[in-house]
C-alpha cells in the first residue's frame, strides 16, 4: 500500500484533495496532511510518502524550498506541486527541485488522476485498479492482463495513462533504458502487432467509447486521444471501424 502526503496551509484544500479521488482503490492505505513546512519536516521521516502533493506557497515558505530541504536530508518522494499562481517562474522552480508535475488550483479531478496513475505505473512500478471484469482484458489485444509478461503489462498500462500525449516506442524504451528496436521486437512477439499499431488502435477504442457514451464534440475527442490532425483521425477511424465517427454516434 502507498502513502500519500498533502501539504497545504488551507484546511479546506486538504479535505478537498482527500475526497477528490478514491485513493484506497488506487492503492493508498495511508493519507497524511500538513499545514506548515515545520509540520512536514517534523513527520516526513515517519511518513516516507510515495507521493507528496505540495502547495507552492505554505504560509511564508515556498513548497519547492521545502522539497530541496527534504532532498538534502535524503528524503525522496514523487512530488507534485499545486498552485493558484499561473506563473512560469513557479513552474520552473518546481521542476528544478525535482517535482514531476505542476497542477493549478482548483485542482481538477481528471488531471490529478492522470498524474497519480502515471506515477503509480512509471515511478512506483505498480498496476492500476480494474473497475470491472471486462477491464481485466485488454480491449485491443483481447488478452488478459494477468497473462502478459511484466514488461508488456507495464507498456500497455503506460499507454492507458499516456495515450493522449506524445507517447512512442522510443519514449518508453528510454524510460526502461532499452533499445527501442529490441523492445519493439519483444512487443510484436508477445502481442502479434507493432507498438505503433497498438497505440493507434487503443486511441481509436477510447475515441469510440466517448463517441458512443457522450455528446462531446468529435474534434475535442480526437485531440484528447492524441490526434492533432482531424483528417488522419477520420481516415484511421473509418478504416478501423468501417464507419465515420458521426455515423457511429447517430446509430447509437
Amino acid at each position: 500500500m502507498y502513502t500519500l502526503v498533502i501539504v497545504d496551509d488551507e484546511p479546506n484544500i486538504l479535505e478537498g484533495i482527500k475526497r477528490l479521488l478514491d485513493w484506497k482503490s488506487l492503492g493508498f492505505g495511508r493519507i497524511e496532511t500538513a499545514r506548515s513546512s515545520m509540520e512536514v519536516m517534523s513527520h516526513i521521516l515517519d511518513w516516507r510518502p510515495d507521493i507528496c502533493l505540495m502547495d507552492v506557497c505554505i504560509g511564508n515558505d515556498k513548497g519547492y524550498e521545502v522539497i530541496n530541504c527534504l532532498n538534502n536530508l535524503g528524503v525522496h518522494s514523487n512530488y507534485v506541486m499545486m498552485s493558484g499562481y499561473d506563473e512560469f517562474s513557479y513552474a520552473c522552480e518546481a521542476i528544478r527541485c525535482g517535482a514531476l508535475d505542476y497542477l493549478l488550483k482548483p485542482v481538477e479531478k481528471k488531471k490529478l488522476l492522470e498524474v497519480v496513475k502515471k506515477i503509480i505505473v512509471e515511478r512506483l512500478h505498480g498496476t492500476l485498479p480494474e473497475e470491472d471484469e471486462k477491464k481485466n482484458c485488454d480491449p485491443v489485444l483481447n488478452m488478459d492482463y494477468g497473462a502478459m509478461s511484466p514488461l508488456i503489462h507495464k507498456i500497455v498500462m503506460m499507454v492507458r495513462v499516456e495515450y493522449g500525449g506524445r507517447i512512442s516506442l522510443k519514449s518508453i524504451a528510454d524510460k526502461f533504458k532499452m533499445n527501442s528496436t529490441y523492445l519493439g521486437q519483444i512487443f510484436i512477439k508477445e502481442t502479434g502487432m507493432k507498438f505503433s499499431e497498438y497505440l493507434m488502435c487503443y486511441r481509436l477504442y477510447v475515441a469510440k467509447e466517448r463517441i458512443l457514451n457522450s455528446d462531446e464534440k468529435i474534434a475535442v475527442i480526437a485531440a484528447d486521444v492524441g490526434y492533432s490532425n482531424m483528417n488522419y483521425f477520420y481516415q484511421h477511424f473509418h478504416s478501423y471501424y468501417n464507419t465515420t465517427p458521426s455515423d457511429m454516434r447517430a446509430k447509437r
